[in-house]
């Protein structure tokens, strides 16, 4: 009976072994379907928003976009044939430059011209979108600006072709100095920059004042200049300040 009962006890060790090794099996085999769960994983991140590249990474001096010769042209009796550079913290991302002469002609009255041009460059942002989106919303507020001045009379504004990416001629005539001065404003976007420029004139002492129409033709010239010179002035370089904010307005010369 002794020895019986020993045979049955190591029988019964045996078989449990077994057992055991099936129950540790399973325990191992729960952890690892944890884990394929994304229990003990690292979370994903998600992929950064890419954004087309700004085209122009830098602005030419703005007193450098219109020749001379056309200042000379468009401003008779200069004062400075240089033009006069407006303030900017960031010369790479806004600038402007004026010009402004009066022509006196002694009993024949005189005239006075004022020309203003204003840049302003977006670089692309991941967040906010590319420098050419930026600058198209900046372009249309400009527009805005133009079509919204205070005085104005008989504005008109008229999309124009073959200045820039897309342009704006904004025309009208505004009382001062008790002289009705004739204005046209061009505004352009050419990329991821904005060309804004005014051209205004009136007649003194009896002259008569240009019309909104005799300055037309004189301002889509110059502001076709500024953006040639945007272009040739300022270094491609696709991908440059793509995280750079630009501010929300231009610095103009007053």
């Amino acid at each position: 009976m002794h020895r019986s009962a020993s045979r049955l006890t190591r029988i019964l060790a045996c078989a449990a072994v077994p057992v055991m090794l099936v129950v540790a099996g399973c325990s191992s085999d729960s952890g690892g379907k944890s884990d394929a769960d994304g229990s003990s994983s690292s979370p994903s991140t998600s992929p950064t928003p890419t954004v087309t590249p700004a085209k122009y990474s830098g602005l030419p001096d703005a007193c450098d976009t219109i020749g001379a010769k056309t200042v000379g042209s468009l401003v008779p009796k200069v004062k400075n044939k240089g033009g006069t550079s407006g303030k900017s913290s960031d010369i790479e991302t806004r600038g402007s430059c004026s010009w402004n002469g009066l022509d006196d002609k002694g009993v024949k009255g005189s005239q006075y011209r004022w020309l203003d041009v204003s840049l302003m460059r977006y670089d692309s942002d991941a967040t906010l979108g590319s420098g050419a989106k930026r600058a198209g919303e900046y372009y249309a507020k400009e527009v805005a600006g133009a079509q919204g001045t205070a005085g104005a009379k008989s504005l008109k504004s008229v999309a124009t072709a073959g200045i820039g990416d897309q342009a704006t001629l904004v025309t009208y005539t505004l009382k001062k100095t008790d002289e009705d001065f004739a204005y046209a404003t061009v505004v352009a976007r050419a990329e991821n920059v904005v060309i804004t420029l005014t051209y205004n004139g009136a007649g003194y002492a009896g002259a008569k004042s240009p019309s909104s129409a005799d300055l037309t033709k004189d301002a889509e010239k110059a502001a076709k200049e500024a953006v040639t010179a945007i272009a040739a002035g300022s270094a491609d370089a696709p991908g440059a300040g793509e995280s750079s904010k630009a501010p929300s307005e231009s610095a103009k010369a007053s």
